[in-house]
């Protein structure tokens, strides 16, 4: 059972969510990308999830943001704020004042159709560099920081055809980040290593389920190696590849997420406090999110399915209300979205510019995890893309 709703007014179309302590409260917060209204919404956490009103920053007009990362781009141990923006092919920075509240932005060119952004400090400068990723023009651009939160021009590298989600991690365990790309049209993701300076060698790609339109890394077989998850919306399914210790990977192993699910967005979590990666997927299809539980071999139970409202596209993770379990935030670009812990879950809907938070009593919990079975019935539903994104 639910407690009274409590609603916080969005912009339109939210279509990504990250989570994030913008203001050094040790509280997470979330920022939003409100494609349908061209800006920026963050939610400062107030304690026990509660979550204040909006305040939002323009990406300018006719920006259509499509994606939000969050990273520590001047050096100065602040939350700073990165965006694609589809419309106008450009990429946003906005730079944290030191209490959570940013800067305008300052914008920089892409490629045709900007669609997905990453920030990592990718030579070794402990400056924040941000990726781009083009999706019309079937490159990444790397944007190399010149230290103090500016950046210089990109530079572009060859991927698949049109990439739609992009990441960085160690990849190879060199210390040096590298880049992992979904490529949506070619059904595909692009591994880039590091070499070394900021520049990246050309791509290895590795064939996944047919258009991959988002993707997660993570160690899923407790080898301290990244491994690579997808979300396959045009064969229903999420595809894993798990890492051979050297920075290849192995074939994918495919695990449905349900016929015409659709799946949109992947994050990864431990969701029930066994120390192994778990697998969260927004499925637009089929009105769902999935929870696939990892065994820590790299391999994963069935999907569990939670029954959400139309069109769940973005996904996020953190603990939003400082209980030490983690919850999922999720934009839906029409109308819901969820938070969940391990045991107990929380509804946020999204109607087309509002957020809605429903707490749940403390005795609506998920029992038998272990076996796969539920007593939940929550209703979830989650944005576009990935996902508000939680990141």
């Amino acid at each position: 059972m639910f407690y009274n709703q409590t609603i916080y007014s969005v912009g339109s179309a939210p279509i990504s969510v990250v989570v994030a302590d913008v203001n050094g409260d040790n509280k997470s917060d979330i920022v939003v990308a409100n494609h349908g209204s061209d800006n920026i919404g963050v939610l400062l956490n107030s304690g026990s999830a509660i979550v204040s009103s909006q305040i939002t920053y323009s990406t300018g007009s006719g920006s259509a943001p499509y994606f939000v990362a969050v990273g520590n781009m001047n050096s100065d141990n602040k939350v700073d704020i990165a965006t694609a923006n589809y419309g106008t092919t450009t990429m946003s920075v906005l730079l944290n004042r030191g209490n959570g509240t940013f800067l305008s932005q300052v914008t920089y060119s892409g490629q045709s159709y900007a669609y997905a952004v990453a920030v990592a400090d990718v030579n070794n400068d402990n400056a924040s560099e941000i990726v781009l990723a083009n999706a019309g023009s079937s490159n990444v651009g790397v944007f190399i920081n010149k230290g103090d939160g500016t950046f210089y021009n990109q530079v572009t590298y060859t991927v698949g055809t049109t990439p739609v989600s992009v990441q960085m991690g160690y990849v190879n365990n060199d210390n040096k980040v590298d880049i992992v790309v979904a490529n949506y049209d070619s059904g595909t993701v692009s591994v880039l290593l590091n070499q070394g300076s900021g520049t990246f060698a050309s791509q290895t790609t590795y064939s996944v389920g047919s258009n991959p339109q988002s993707l997660a890394i993570g160690d899923f077989n407790n080898d301290n190696k990244i491994d690579i998850v997808t979300a396959n919306s045009g064969s229903n399914s999420v595809s894993v590849l798990l890492n051979r210790g050297n920075g290849t990977f192995l074939s994918q192993v495919a695990y449905s997420t349900g016929s015409g699910s659709g799946s949109y967005s992947v994050v990864i979590g431990d969701m029930n406090g066994d120390n192994n990666q778990d697998i969260i997927v927004a499925n637009p299809g089929s009105n769902t999110v999935g929870v696939l539980l990892g065994t820590g071999n790299g391999t994963f139970l069935s999907q569990l399915s939670y029954s959400v409202g139309a069109s769940a596209h973005s996904v996020a993770v953190g603990d939003v209300n400082n209980d030490n379990k983690i919850d999922i935030v999720a934009a839906n670009y029409d109308k819901y979205a969820i938070a969940n812990t391990s045991s107990v879950f929380k509804l946020i809907k999204y109607w087309r510019t509002r957020l809605v938070l429903m707490p749940v009593s403390k005795d609506y919990t998920i029992r038998n995890i272990e076996s796969g079975q539920t007593k939940c019935d929550s209703r979830e539903e989650m944005s576009h893309e990935d996902f508000v994104s939680l990141r």
